[in-house]
């Protein structure tokens, strides 16, 4: 398709931030118009919890297993980070169907700030992502599951969730901008949900043997979710805390450098 010549680009930092918060905006209400994409992606992770607290309960008793008050408080990081995994993955299909529908040719069109077509999407992910974090505590909190580092470790989850969101839906961006299809960003979903498996979030590894512990160790999901098990269960801890948002950060500028890359090939192909 060829494209209308785009008219010369305001640049800017401030013009570029208003384009961020734009589609930042528009990102964020498109999600809460359309409760059928995000609803299931909350409520699954709530029924898996329930599930596991249930069949697991007595496993916190065994040798070797962190001191907690129920299974709830220990899998409690591990479902934050189950529905930041299913609500990220929409920023990526929600860019590939800009794409199908001719929204995102219309914004290539525009003077817009290219940066902000993708960093639009990653924002409205993180925003979702850290409501749902603050929902999560208030619901397990209900049922008993406390979170031992007070206000300091629950902003710090919410601050979790939404980076893992970014980080996350960069590499969703980075698809649905490669292929241009939602269905191909639904389809790499299980691909990042094997990840969570084979890490700490819902067995110490301490408890773990062979291989499957070998891979868990070396996860870098496993390393953010025992920082992030250590404020629920033990108390706030600076050194824990770092070593989360390290492994946050370090995902997001690996998935940003990746979405950055295809964003261009996109814009060279649709010039």
């Amino acid at each position: 398709m060829t494209l209308p010549a785009a008219p010369p680009a305001r640049r800017g930092p401030v013009v570029g931030a208003s384009h961020v918060l734009v589609l930042s905006r528009r990102a964020v209400l498109g999600l809460w118009r359309q409760p059928n994409i995000w609803a299931m992606g909350t409520l699954f992770p709530l029924l898996i919890a329930a599930v596991q607290a249930s069949a697991f309960s007595r496993a916190i008793d065994l040798p070797g297993f962190p001191e907690v008050d129920s299974f709830l408080q220990f899998v409690l990081p591990a479902t934050i980070v189950q529905v930041v995994l299913f609500g990220s993955i929409n920023a990526g299909t929600d860019l590939a169907l800009d794409i199908e529908n001719g929204f995102f040719d219309r914004l290539v069109a525009a003077p817009t700030s290219r940066i902000a077509i993708l960093l639009g999407r990653m924002a409205g992910a993180a925003t979702l992502a850290s409501l749902q974090a603050l929902l999560y505590i208030g619901i397990f909190s209900v049922f008993g599951a406390r979170v031992e580092g007070g206000v300091p470790a629950m902003v710090l989850l919410m601050a979790l969730a939404g980076l893992l969101a970014v980080a996350i839906g960069g590499l969703a961006c980075a698809v649905g901008l490669r292929t241009g299809k939602a269905e191909a960003v639904g389809n790499s979903f299980p691909l990042v949900f094997i990840l969570l498996f084979i890490s700490s979030a819902f067995f110490p590894v301490e408890l773990m043997s062979g291989w499957y512990r070998t891979v868990a160790e070396r996860n870098p999901l496993t390393v953010m979710i025992d920082g992030a098990r250590h404020q629920v269960i033990v108390g706030f801890d600076v050194g824990e805390a770092a070593a989360s948002l390290a492994v946050a950060l370090s995902l997001i500028v690996v998935s940003f450098w990746l979405a950055t890359r295809m964003l261009q090939r996109r814009l060279a192909v649709a010039a």
